[in-house]
């Protein structure tokens, strides 16, 4: 779903050479998509408690030791080994920055865990006045990590407590993608200029998608001159990503500020935007830029407006949901809801349904069994299953 604005109005917008003149091209910004909670209810459906008393969950993995055997991290620092109902607490986290946004946040297992047993953790590391996102990795022993090496910091460090992203893919060749967030919000600075300018530098690390080996060295640049991790530029902050299997699509959800939230398809090498090319606003009021879409620039496949803060993100396979076969189902902060969006084969989205909830969701994952699971950012907090109503 590209959506064009007209020439005219983007050669207006173009001849704007300065971020205190955005303003004048505020009307030439259009949300190309329905407002975001006129998107039809769903209806039918409950949410099963799975696994309660949590604080404030972040993310959710399943153990191929058995079909009820996962772990969930929690953002304040633990992580925890949920084995038929019994619950331990894993040792050996790494410690972590847990403040604000930051804290211990997703987890992913080893393309080939069941050999190597290595678990993926991304986590804010650092002070107030200096941190960063960062991986570690361990080998899963009971419930203990051991052999826990930091793999990976991105550079440059922040004073913020915001947008560390945090999503893991894995990709067909063995490497990982983690979203890393743009900085935090104006008047946050880096050298002196707004942190979500480091979106746009493809040398720094900040507001990218990145990729790195298994081991967390760099694999070659997707593009020349970009720093060897860099996979894409122009994110704000990616709360949600997946790779899909079957088309080999990575997909990506991302908050926007006070609307202009997305939906994008991720490609290497590519940029998509932030902070020169977007359908947001400051949240002191009028466009963040000029205009919502460019001609060298990635459109997003869906925009939200008003926010619905995506985080997590899931594809739906298997049975147990016929008609939403194929579809992706992003959780909700702000908006408190499922989203189910359906795509056509091209990865063009169709329309879109909401399923609400009384809670903030953090994350959505397909589990084993074919259900949906989603982590509710409360405390305390739960991972529940999504059932039809008998």
């Amino acid at each position: 779903m590209r959506h064009r604005a007209s020439s005219a109005a983007l050669a207006v917008c173009f001849s704007l050479a300065l971020v205190s003149q955005f303003a004048a091209c505020a009307q030439q910004v259009a949300i190309p998509n329905p407002p975001s909670d006129a998107a039809p209810v769903i209806e039918g459906y409950r949410f099963v408690p799975v696994v309660e008393g949590l604080d404030h969950p972040w993310a959710v993995v399943w153990l191929p030791d058995a079909a009820d055997s996962l772990l969930i991290t929690e953002r304040r620092g633990r992580l925890w080994r949920i084995d038929g109902g019994a619950r331990r607490e894993v040792h050996g986290v790494p410690a972590v920055y847990a403040s604000g946004q930051g804290g211990l946040l997703d987890i992913t297992l080893h393309p080939r865990f069941a050999q190597n047993r290595w678990v993926y953790l991304a986590f804010a590391r650092g002070t107030a006045g200096a941190n960063a996102l960062a991986v570690a990795r361990g080998r899963l022993d009971g419930d203990q990590l051991r052999d826990v090496v930091v793999i990976f910091e991105a550079t440059p460090k922040k004073a913020t407590h915001q947008h560390f992203g945090s999503r893991f893919a894995w990709l067909a060749d063995g490497t990982l993608l983690v979203s890393v967030g743009d900085g935090g919000n104006r008047p946050a600075a880096i050298d002196g200029e707004l942190s979500r300018l480091q979106a746009q530098n493809p040398k720094s690390m900040l507001g990218k998608v990145l990729r790195m080996k298994d081991d967390g060295t760099p694999p070659p640049p997707a593009r020349e001159g970009w720093s060897p991790y860099v996979y894409s530029i122009g994110h704000r902050n990616i709360q949600g990503m997946l790779r899909d299997a079957a088309t080999d699509r990575v997909w990506a959800t991302e908050h926007g500020s006070q609307g202009g939230d997305e939906l994008n398809l991720i490609l290497p090498g590519r940029n998509y935007g932030w902070p020169v090319v977007s359908y947001s606003n400051e949240y002191g009021g009028g466009p963040v830029a000029p205009v919502g879409t460019r001609a060298d620039i990635e459109a997003p496949r869906t925009v939200w407006t008003p926010s619905i803060a995506p985080s997590g993100l899931a594809l739906v396979q298997g049975d147990r949901y016929p008609e939403w076969r194929g579809n992706l189902i992003a959780g909700a902060l702000r908006g408190q809801q499922l989203r189910r969006i359906v795509l056509d084969a091209d990865g063009r989205v169709l329309r879109e349904e909401r399923l609400p909830t009384p809670w903030r969701v953090r994350d959505v994952r397909l589990g084993p069994d074919g259900y949906l699971y989603l982590l509710t950012d409360e405390s305390p907090g739960a991972l529940l299953r999504v059932e039809k109503k008998r």
